[in-house]
């Protein structure tokens, strides 16, 4: 019997959650997963006396939705997402709706809903941020593509999002790839502020010397006053976790080794495409493939020199103050330069993105939820316009409050050889955007000079060349 609201393919962990999520929040589903044993354990433990319909089949799945059948499909991004698809396709009537909610690249979202539109289908592409305990107590939702489509299935996906001052975490950021573009920003954003921590953490642990216990200390400190956010919460109970094996904290026997599933990768390459400056996520992108080349890391430390010891001189209270202003001030920047982004997307694609709504939904449910996006979502409100997040009065006071000591946070780090990529490249974006005048003038020379590029003159308009040779 056709009687389910809503159907799930792909039953990893997000693909769960968001069933009990949806189930919870009196939905009935039906859920189906290319392995079959995959589907009956589902059934049989965590959706054990819940309204979840289990099928065996692609066809018996779709046979037991209601029309217009509303289908979120949850698998790996890539070839595996169209494989789902044109199984999806000879079983489905004009008017059901596609949902993807994986980590979908932006263009393969405008491709796909090109494609099943011509068929007389809707598809979305929603953007999920909040991991395993977001996607099943309420995630953060990025939806795009058409209003029509979003209307038929907007009444569940509000009902399971994180909601925040009576607000759902959720709402229609526009047509096409939209919400998957958002969505791959947001977690540029999130490499931003993960790379910017651990910058934090190495000026604390290292120039300082502080042990896992200080370092709880401080980041829960932190996470009362401005920097309240999700990251720096868990941050600072991480500290707090000891090896059972060694009895060491067990932070400290991480390899320090990450990874990246290429999100990342993308907003850069967006970025470039809309010729957008990222230069804190590509900080934090390059941190991440600089930290994977372990062995040579290892190698080269035994040949490469270190400055001579440097111990910070001064009140060490003052230092960590000066790390958390730098981790702040860097943090605005980062979402500077990420809504720069949105706003040049925005205008090449024709999305007409509302900035505010992005920091709103953020709020609650993401990775990156913090109690300064309120501040974004106000300063969008002033100017919903405005160019650059610096340029907001309020965010314009705490890089002045904040510059003296960001700089000493930084200079205090290069001069101890400890690695702060994603702090220096916040650094130099401020001073270069606050710039009226960059050296950029012999650049424009040289080219001139070796390929006759031409340049413009500060006193007259119009292109000029010189025989720089003559």
């Amino acid at each position: 019997m056709n009687t389910s609201d809503i159907g799930l393919i792909g039953l990893a962990v997000m693909g769960e959650n968001l069933v009990l999520n949806m189930e919870s929040k009196g939905f009935r589903v039906s859920v189906f997963n290319r392995t079959t044993e995959v589907t009956e354990k589902f059934a049989a433990n965590r959706g054990a006396g819940k309204n979840i319909v289990p099928t065996r089949s692609i066809q018996e799945f779709v046979g037991s939705l209601t029309k217009p059948r509303k289908i979120m499909i949850m698998v790996k991004a890539g070839a595996a997402v169209d494989a789902v698809i044109d199984q999806l396709l000879p079983l489905l009537e004009k008017g059901d709706v596609v949902i993807d909610g994986g980590n979908s690249l932006y263009s393969d979202t405008q491709r796909r809903e090109a494609a099943l539109s011509a068929q007389g289908l809707n598809y979305l592409g929603i953007g999920v941020s909040g991991g395993e305990e977001g996607a099943l107590k309420g995630p953060s939702l990025m939806p795009g593509g058409t209003k029509e489509a979003w209307k038929i299935v907007s009444p569940i996906y509000r009902k399971i999002a994180a909601q925040v001052d009576g607000e759902p975490c959720c709402r229609y950021m526009g047509p096409g790839g939209a919400g998957h573009y958002v969505k791959m920003v947001h977690n540029g954003i999130e490499y931003g502020d993960m790379q910017l921590i651990c910058e934090a953490y190495a000026i604390l642990r290292d120039l300082l010397g502080l042990g896992a216990a200080e370092l709880h200390e401080v980041f829960d400190r932190w996470n009362r006053g401005d920097l309240d956010s999700f990251l720096i919460e868990i941050t600072a109970k991480i500290f707090l976790r000891k090896d059972p094996e060694t009895g060491k904290p067990l932070v400290e026997v991480i390899l320090d080794k990450a990874g990246q599933k290429g999100t990342g990768k993308w907003t850069l390459q967006s970025a470039i495409d809309q010729a957008v400056v990222v230069s804190t996520i590509n900080a934090a992108v390059e941190a991440r493939v600089l930290s994977s080349m372990k062995d040579q890391r290892v190698r080269a430390s035994k040949i490469l020199p270190a400055p001579k010891s440097f111990q910070h001189q001064g009140d060490r209270e003052k230092l960590i103050d000066a790390v958390r202003d730098a981790l702040y001030a860097s943090k605005i920047i980062s979402y500077a330069q990420g809504f720069t982004l949105f706003g040049a997307a925005s205008k090449h694609y024709q999305w007409d993105l509302n900035f505010g709504d992005i920091a709103t939904i953020w709020r609650g449910g993401c990775i990156i939820r913090a109690k300064f996006l309120n501040r974004i979502k106000e300063a969008f409100d002033r100017e919903p316009q405005l160019e650059n997040l610096m340029l907001d009065p309020f965010f314009t006071s705490v890089l002045e409050q904040s510059q003296t000591n960001w700089r000493l946070a930084v200079s205090a780090a290069i001069q101890a050889g400890i690695a702060v990529p994603a702090f220096a490249a916040s650094l130099s974006y401020f001073d270069s955007y606050r710039q009226e005048r960059l050296p950029a003038n012999l650049l424009q020379a040289q080219r001139d000079y070796f390929g006759a590029h031409t340049y413009e003159r500060i006193d007259k308009p119009g292109s000029f060349h010189t025989e720089w040779l003559a």
